[in-house]
């Protein structure tokens, strides 16, 4: 269908009152974001590598210039030096960001500003006397670059405040609920702590997946990846080392190994099927360890343990060349 008979076709059902103006801007609306999306990943090169580069380096000097003259600085220098660093990239970035051309420059002093501003916050509440090495400061430190980002994001809409949205998010998830835990005997920390990595791998994944059908699907790959290396390695720990292995653990790992491996070729992602392999194999080769050295022997339970990882990689790469190499995710 050419442009004329589209436009025809278009006058015709807002003529029967079937299309209206508000869905025809909005489905125009969406694929521009969407073109647009493409293209700035697209266009991702050295240059805005090196603009990223530059800005960590920059934040990495701010750091190291405090830790050099902590002694001999005014608490008023090291907060202009600190969080007032922070704040003054996050306006250039947001007044780059208002031209097509500096957007790329833009979003290396928003990194700026995230490399920065945490750093002023100590400085802030450590002049101020409270321990910023508690789990309830680093929670309020966290919430406050949580909410600043998250509002620069419904704001703004820039994929770079939900990557910093996701990073402070998780940085306030895991302080605030070791804060709630503080020192209660009756956890384990250990696996208090491999809960929550399978819990933000869990969440990881779902974000992924939303992100996969809007216009942050760019980012979806990284989630994926991020959130099935946290989530198999987690489980993969729970299910313990011998003699302390937890049954149900061990039981049910292989079924969500097979799952994600499965579930790579439905949602076409190489992460899915890349780490699910992986663990897959680091499983075989730990119950071959606990569980058949002694009944079979070393060598041979190595054997068959080299056979199975032969199978293994055999599938994966079966599995990726006929339903996922046409969609890397």
């Amino acid at each position: 269908m050419d442009k004329k008979e589209l436009l025809q076709q278009i006058r015709i059902l807002a003529a029967e009152n079937l299309i209206t103006k508000e869905e025809l801007t909005k489905a125009y609306d969406e694929a521009l974001r969407k073109n647009t999306d493409i293209a700035v990943t697209k266009k991702l090169g050295i240059t805005e590598i090196l603009y990223c580069i530059g800005g960590a380096i920059v934040g990495l000097g701010i750091t190291i210039l405090i830790w050099q003259n902590w002694a001999t600085l005014s608490v008023a220098t090291k907060i202009i030096a600190t969080l007032g660093s922070g704040i003054a990239a996050y306006i250039i970035g947001v007044l780059f960001g208002r031209y097509e051309k500096l957007v790329s420059v833009g979003q290396a002093f928003y990194l700026i500003s995230a490399l920065a501003t945490p750093i002023g916050l100590y400085v802030v509440f450590d002049n101020a006397g409270f321990d910023v090495r508690s789990y309830g400061m680093q929670s309020l430190i966290s919430g406050i670059l949580f909410g600043v980002y998250l509002l620069s994001l419904v704001i703004f809409r820039k994929n770079i405040f939900t990557i910093f949205s996701i990073i402070f998010g998780t940085w306030l998830f895991f302080a605030f609920t070791s804060f709630l835990i503080g020192d209660k005997p009756y956890f384990d920390e250990s696996k208090f702590f491999e809960y929550r990595i399978l819990l933000t791998g869990l969440v990881y994944i779902l974000l992924g997946y939303s992100f996969s059908k809007n216009e942050e699907h760019s980012l979806a790959g990284s989630l994926y990846g991020f959130g099935i290396f946290g989530f198999l390695g987690a489980a993969l720990a729970l299910g313990g080392w011998e003699p302390n292995q937890n049954v149900f653990w061990e039981l049910i790992y292989p079924g969500l190994v097979l799952g994600v491996i499965f579930l790579s070729v439905y949602l076409k992602s190489k992460a899915f099927l890349t780490f699910g392999s992986m663990y897959l194999m680091v499983y075989i080769l730990k119950i071959t360890t606990e569980y058949f050295t002694d009944s079979l022997g070393w060598p041979l339970a190595l054997v068959l343990a080299g056979l199975a990882l032969i199978a293994i990689g055999y599938f994966s790469f079966y599995l990726n060349k006929k339903y996922i190499s046409s969609k890397n995710v």
